[in-house]
């Protein structure tokens, strides 16, 4: 059972220390095992905030299939979850036998005990690039097989694991009005670029980003009823001339100009249950 959230008045009693009182949100919203009562609610912005009401993704579809169930992350809001089947189905359509989906949320969202900044408030999924080869894995399968990488060795190309139904997957996501940002390595992004012949308004919502080579980072816009911040639009145009700077860049490091740290900054997990939104406070205090 997660502890409850401590009041003011204990505090002021001695019984409880400052920690206590205010502990990390991380260590009140990694040990929920289920998600609160309500109606689905997206709370504050993706790297700080939580989410009510949420859906669990189940563990095994006819299109899709959960992995490392052990992290208890297969739960997002409703919005998502329907949108994560439906991709799924039209990966079939583009010669997969579905999706392997990673991490989306926690059941009450919030940071993460480890790993993501963001999949705070059930609107981000990790889509595996790895086609699946059978969706009857069990458990303890799913905690053994890895995904691969769809760039070679050096970050300059595609790897031989990319095949024409990655960009088909990725572009009916991006094609979604539901989608806000897909998040990928920027060879995949000029490779894409360098592929369509036809409408590329799509192209401006997948955005170049390191560490996105084993899989590819669905967003959706907040949702209707939800209370989340936004997040800026993509700057316009396709984003193309972007991702090849990115490359650039890998060939030749020295192009960019070093970036002080910024001293103010905090990884989310560092946050207190205090300085989350408000609503996070009685999602947590929740049966």
């Amino acid at each position: 059972m997660i502890r409850k959230v401590l009041t003011t008045a204990a505090l002021i009693a001695g019984l409880v220390s400052p920690a206590m009182a205010d502990p990390l949100a991380k260590d009140v919203f990694g040990h929920f095992s289920g998600a609160s009562q309500g109606p689905a609610v997206s709370i504050g912005f993706y790297s700080k905030g939580c989410g009510q009401g949420f859906q669990q993704l189940p563990e095994s579809g006819p299109s899709w299939q959960a992995m490392r169930l052990s992290r208890n992350r297969n739960w997002g809001h409703p919005e998502l979850i329907s949108f994560l089947v439906g991709l799924s189905q039209a990966a079939q359509q583009a010669g997969w036998r579905g999706l392997y989906i990673g991490d989306i949320s926690q059941p009450r969202g919030g940071p993460m005990i480890s790993g993501h900044a963001s999949h705070q408030i059930g609107l981000d999924a990790d889509i595996w690039m790895l086609p699946p080869s059978s969706l009857n894995l069990t458990p303890a399968q799913r905690e053994s097989i890895s995904s691969v990488s769809v760039v070679a060795s050096g970050g300059t190309q595609l790897s031989s694991n990319w095949n024409p139904g990655h960009m088909a997957i990725m572009r009916a996501a991006a094609r979604d009005p539901r989608v806000e940002r897909i998040f990928t390595d920027p060879v995949v992004k000029v490779a894409m670029c360098q592929m369509e012949r036809g409408d590329r308004s799509w192209l401006r919502k997948v955005r170049p980003l390191n560490g996105h080579d084993y899989h590819f980072h669905v967003r959706l816009a907040c949702p209707r009823g939800s209370i989340c911040q936004d997040q800026d639009p993509p700057p316009p145009g396709d984003g193309c001339d972007e991702a090849v700077e990115w490359i650039r860049n890998r060939i030749d490091p020295s192009r960019v100009e070093p970036v002080p740290p910024d001293p103010d900054y905090r990884h989310p997990r560092s946050y207190r249950l205090s300085e989350l939104p408000n609503q996070c406070h009685t999602v947590a205090a929740a049966p």
